[in-house]
């Protein structure tokens, strides 16, 4: 795993109900590198968070890793 991916667990992983049906999926586009965070239906208010504040908090800290290639985008998904 990568340095990303592991931040994003380490993060991730408290602030939800349902750890064993999170999952990351990278997927490679021509302008991004895209982490797919699959989460439990239940665990996705959670991350998002009120107004949105607490995944723009984790988008803020895993936007700031530089990289040597593409620009990375943090996308949630339902389970």
């Amino acid at each position: 795993m990568d340095t990303i991916e592991n931040l994003i667990i380490a993060i991730v992983k408290p602030l939800i109900s349902v750890p064993e049906d999170f999952t990351i999926k990278v997927q490679d586009t021509p302008d991004f590198l895209e982490y797919h965070l699959h989460l439990n239906a239940k665990d996705i208010g959670h991350i998002i968070g009120k107004k949105g504040r607490t995944i723009m908090a984790i988008r803020s800290i895993v936007y700031s890793v530089p990289t040597q290639s593409k620009k990375v985008r943090l996308v949630i998904d339902e389970n």
